[in-house]
């Protein structure tokens, strides 16, 4: 199958390649039940040496700047509680932490999460940390850009291969809430 998006050689059903994804994302393909059938969701293939999203964009296509999404885990404090949460903003922006992220979870101080803690948590390798198989009890906060598009490349929960996910997908994860101005340029 052609990809919607990018120079991929090849894009196949999620459903249908499960093994190449972590356990998380993999349980959370598998029990798919938003309004956008799991088949919509592709995985394409791709060198991890090329994972960091500069790199990525000059080999597989730079229309893929505006049309990537990264995931970010942040920790959250209020007293002596820690919230983690996971927020999606598109790659070419920068995630407001200080502003939109620690006023909506109501932290005092809201951060990027240390990367073990990140990775430990997620069960998914560093740079290729994905919204989809995330723990249920997270907030997953989404640009309201990011569900515009038609198509989103984000991790697959490993630093190998990616996932094209249909924007509108993202508002049905479990403990998503859609946010203007969650990305800034």
């Amino acid at each position: 199958m052609r990809a919607p998006i990018g120079d991929f050689d090849r894009a196949t059903p999620a459903p249908d390649c499960l093994a190449e994804l972590t356990a998380p994302v993999a349980a959370a393909v598998r029990d798919w039940s938003g309004g956008v059938p799991a088949d919509r969701i592709l995985y394409v293939d791709t060198d991890p040496r090329w994972a960091d999203t500069a790199v990525f964009v000059e080999h597989y296509g730079r229309d893929l700047l505006e049309r990537s999404a990264n995931c970010v885990v942040v920790a959250a404090k209020r007293g002596g509680a820690t919230t983690l949460a996971a927020c999606v903003v598109l790659s070419a922006t920068r995630l407001d932490v200080n502003g939109v992220v620690r006023r909506h979870l109501g932290a005092r101080k809201a951060s990027f999460a240390p990367m073990d803690t990140a990775t430990g948590e997620s069960g998914m390798e560093y740079g290729g940390i994905t919204p989809l198989g995330l723990p249920g009890d997270w907030p997953v906060l989404v640009d309201a850009a990011v569900v515009d598009l038609p198509y989103v490349l984000v991790g697959s929960g490993r630093r190998r291969g990616k996932l094209l996910v249909p924007g509108k997908a993202f508002a049905e994860l479990p403990g998503a809430v859609v946010l203007e101005g969650l990305g800034v340029v």
